[in-house]
């Protein structure tokens, strides 16, 4: 497990660490963040929502990590993490909702899915995603995986402007077909936008662009989470050298 000690502006020192998240109590925990997050930053549309939880029928087939404050107790990030095997006995990725993936069963070596990954708001800083990227790496350093997989999303609150002027940057730097090709089954509906409009991309859309992964083609209109999701493939072997230390022990 991995554990990092943080400034703050409190007297105490931060201090984080990296957890599996293992039984029915974890993870209701991260089911309960994943619902603060969602709903409040996109009025997303959840299953639990009466319970103040995020739940599908996914979360039981998944591995959960997390990252949690020592100095609270508290759950402060959150992802899921569905292989290759599990996905066969559903009979299906997570990601296969949204989009048609052609290739994923050509791609050389086993493949982790990653999804609704979310950090509460008082903890998004580099250090919190670093010691949730360090437990990712144990998981695939684990597990042999070869690519990790899935979806990113640009809020779509403005209409789809947004998400239009991050596909404009994204199409011109990150994308690459030649692994796979993810065709939404939901695209954006179409909308004129200037060649020059420049957008930010979403914070961990661009933690994965920084790591080395590719999205493979268009976005996929989410109108549950009020999102355009971007499907996003990482080869482990060409992960960018320059943030491979968040990866240290899967490289």
């Amino acid at each position: 497990m991995s554990q990092i000690a943080l400034s703050c502006d409190t007297p105490a020192e931060r201090r984080l660490k990296a957890v599996r998240l293992r039984g029915a109590r974890a993870l209701r925990e991260a089911q309960a963040l994943r619902y603060r997050v969602f709903s409040s930053e996109f009025d997303a549309q959840l299953n639990g929502a009466d319970q103040g939880l995020d739940m599908d029928d996914y979360d039981r087939h998944c591995a959960h990590i997390g990252v949690r404050d020592l100095n609270t107790g508290a759950l402060v990030a959150t992802t899921r993490l569905l292989d290759h095997r599990a996905a066969q006995r559903l009979g299906r990725f997570y990601s296969e909702e949204e989009f048609a993936l052609d290739g994923l069963d050509n791609l050389q070596g086993p493949v982790l899915e990653i999804g609704r990954t979310c950090v509460d708001p008082d903890y998004r800083n580099g250090g919190t995603i670093a010691v949730l990227w360090s437990e990712l790496a144990e998981v695939l350093n684990e597990g042999g995986y070869r690519y990790l997989m899935g979806c990113a999303s640009i809020p779509m609150r403005d209409g789809g402007i947004q998400a239009r002027a991050v596909m404009q940057r994204l199409r011109d730097r990150y994308l690459c077909q030649e692994n796979l090709r993810a065709e939404p089954k939901t695209p954006l509906p179409p909308m004129e936008v200037p060649d020059n409009l420049t957008a930010e991309l979403p914070p961990l859309l661009k933690a994965y662009m920084r790591l080395g992964a590719k999205i493979c083609g268009e976005p996929c209109w989410d109108p549950d989470f009020g999102v355009a999701d971007v499907f996003i493939l990482l080869k482990r072997d060409e992960l960018c050298p320059r943030y491979a230390r968040h990866f240290k022990a899967a490289v």
